[in-house]
């Protein structure tokens, strides 16, 4: 026999053994039960969800290599999307030898399968066949309307979809259940005015045939990943990585929250200004109840899926308060309980309380662990898929990377977080520095229109790098008028008082009660346990092992001669710096690097409250950079652990 015949022969026995082994395995089976949600997806369970997009609107390409060029740009997200694709492109009528052009890359969480209108078309095409196990997908996308004049390509979900489809004044059936269909009919009715009636997290661009227009949006916070990029030829490209539209085009910048751009204007236009942030505006009275019903409502809104979740318990408040009312709302609503992850160093306070609540709640929980040398060795991954050198994103997003993997692994595709929180209600420790409620209300309005630069871009591209969405209830559009709109001295820390003795009192205090169950949402050091940001609980020796490294792999020369090699936000610390290497190794434009924020800052404030401090205020002026851990606030980390 030669060599190539023991080869094919090897293949061919390599595919009987997997043959059988799939034919012993059960179908389309996900999870055994009591793993994650504890369900099968099965053929019948509804599937849609968070994907990638891309969109060029003015591309001087002809139709065949512009889909080409599609097709290699947006496979550079398919790690976003590994469920399925499309792309789409027209002719532009005004503008000669132009075309436009969107592509979309499909994670499958909501709408149906077994679509009456493929399995209809099939039956026709062959009548006679025996079509009882056959299964469709709908909901792939570019979506259409119904003239199939208009086509959209969206990342996200819309929660208000329901509601969207009752006003529209064109009742003609949807082609799909996906929620997001809801976008193109009511782009088709109320064109520019869209995007303040969606009520999601959403990032999208709609081409209208009809008009030779290219509408754009992205949610009012930019908990959805968007980027606008502009190219040589005079095209103006969208997608939802910066990695996508870096190969065509000159200058990248992040897509605005709030915001939707059109072709006719070729402008950005805000559609969302809430009155809060104007700090005069922010005087609602402290009302617990509410403040409790409205997060609930929020949480209630992003159960909105039919495929195996779960929740990200770290065991601080934020997310550890997801976990409880998620539980609780499963539970009087019969519906499947989710998981619960959480990620840190062996013996780190994070892993020890998250275990505290799951016990309480009763989840299924799963508990990783990851080596310093192991958060080291991702830190590579982490830039290039987070797409930024911010020290403190990549601290956060590496264990939160590693995370999602392991989530993945398990088959769940959908998770929810506790993203928001200390942005809405001053949770971070140098909020304690805060010198008046008007001061502190500005600042957390700063860091809201942050978050899509730091956090927002964390829980969105880190989890998304493995396929896996992260839903965050604390930014719901309506539960942000409900944190905001209260009066700044509510959130004012009072060290040793009865009230407000600790950060994010209000948040706690609404739920140091009993649920519908009977039993407290957490227990009592969970629910009044200081702040520690992600990175830091996860433990101290990331934080440490992951500088000590990079203190190596800077020298003092190399680290001397950093203003010459990075003229714009020349990094401060060494750690800075490696991932400013690594950054630039990644993505070499000056572009790219100027898509990440800068600027001074201590335990994550903006370069505005660093001025709360003399001290702070002092070493940054001499020229020395201020650390991002919450260990930094002297005086202040672990003063408030028992409190309560």
């Amino acid at each position: 026999m030669t060599a190539r015949s023991a080869r094919f022969a090897l293949a061919v026995a390599c595919m009987a053994v997997i043959v059988s082994l799939a034919a012993s395995m059960p179908t389309a089976r996900l999870l055994k039960p009591g793993d994650a949600a504890g369900r099968f997806c099965t053929p019948t369970m509804r599937l849609k969800g968070g994907c990638g997009f891309l969109g060029v609107y003015g591309s001087v390409l002809e139709p065949l290599s512009l889909r080409f060029k599609m097709m290699k740009l947006a496979r550079l997200m398919r790690h976003r999307g590994p469920d399925g694709g499309g792309i789409h492109i027209i002719e532009s009528k005004n503008t000669a030898q132009r075309h436009h052009s969107i592509a979309h890359e499909r994670l499958a969480i909501v709408g149906v399968v077994n679509d009456p209108k493929d399995v209809a078309d099939v039956q026709i095409s062959d009548p006679t066949g025996d079509h009882s196990k056959l299964h469709t997908l709908t909901g792939n996308q570019p979506l259409f309307n119904h003239k199939g004049t208009k086509s959209l390509s969206i990342n996200g979900e819309i929660y208000n979809y329901k509601d969207i489809k009752k006003m529209l004044k064109d009742k003609t059936p949807w082609k799909t259940a996906s929620d997001c269909e809801s976008v193109i009919h009511l782009y088709e009715e109320m064109g520019h005015e869209c995007a303040k009636h969606l009520d999601g997290d959403f990032a999208f661009a709609i081409l209208d045939e009809e008009n030779d227009e290219i509408y754009a949006a992205r949610d009012p916070v930019g908990v959805a990943s968007m980027y606008v990029g502009y190219a040589a030829d005079g095209g103006v490209w969208f997608g939802s990585e910066m990695k996508c539209l870096l190969p065509e085009c000159d200058k990248v910048e992040q897509f605005p929250p709030g915001h939707y751009w059109s072709s006719k204007t070729r402008q950005f236009t805000r559609y969302y200004f809430p009155d809060w942030n104007d700090a005069a505006k922010a005087t609602a009275a402290l009302d617990l109840p509410k403040l409790k019903d409205d997060f609930e409502r929020a949480v209630d809104k992003r159960l909105m899926t039919d495929v195996p979740y779960g929740v990200l318990l770290s065991g601080g408040l934020d997310s550890s308060l997801v976990a409880s009312v998620v539980v609780k709302m499963c539970k009087a609503q019969n519906r499947p309980m989710p998981a619960t992850f959480s990620i840190g160093l062996v013996g780190s306070p994070d892993l020890t309380n998250a275990r505290k609540v799951a016990a309480q709640l009763g989840t299924d929980h799963h508990e990783f662990h990851f080596t310093v040398q192991e958060g080291i060795d991702a830190v590579q991954d982490v830039i290039y898929h987070l797409e930024t050198y911010d020290v403190t994103t990549i601290r956060a997003g590496t264990p939160m990377f590693i995370l999602a993997r392991k989530i993945k692994a398990l088959g769940v595709k959908m998770v929810i977080s506790g993203e928001g929180a200390d942005e809405e209600f001053g949770g971070y420790l140098y909020f304690h520095k805060a010198p008046s409620g008007k001061e502190l209300h500005e600042e957390c309005v700063r860091k809201f229109h942050d978050l899509h630069k730091f956090d927002c871009l964390r829980a969105n591209k880190a989890t998304m790098a493995w396929g896996v969405e992260a839903r965050v209830p604390f930014l719901d559009k309506d539960f942000l008028d409900t944190a905001m709109f209260l009066d700044g001295k509510y959130k004012m820390i009072n060290k040793g008082e009865k009230t407000q003795f600790i950060e994010k009192w209000a948040v706690r205090e609404a739920f140091n009660c009993d649920g519908s169950d009977g039993t407290p949402y957490l227990p009592q050091e969970v629910l009044f346990r200081q702040k520690e940001q992600f990175s830091d609980g996860v433990g101290y020796d990331w934080i440490d092992g992951l500088k000590e490294h990079c203190a190596r792999v800077v020298d003092d020369y190399m680290f001397s001669i950093r203003a010459e090699r990075f003229p714009h936000n020349t990094p401060g610390t060494k750690e800075g710096y490696y991932a400013r290497m690594i950054f630039e190794q990644l993505f070499p434009s000056k572009t790219a690097a100027e898509t990440v924020p800068g600027g001074p800052s201590v335990a994550c404030s903006t370069a505005k409250a660093v001025e709360w401090d003399e001290a702070w205020k002092k070493a940054y002026e001499a020229g020395s950079m201020l650390d991002q851990s919450g260990r930094a606030v002297d005086g202040v980390h672990d003063s408030a652990t028992k409190c309560f």
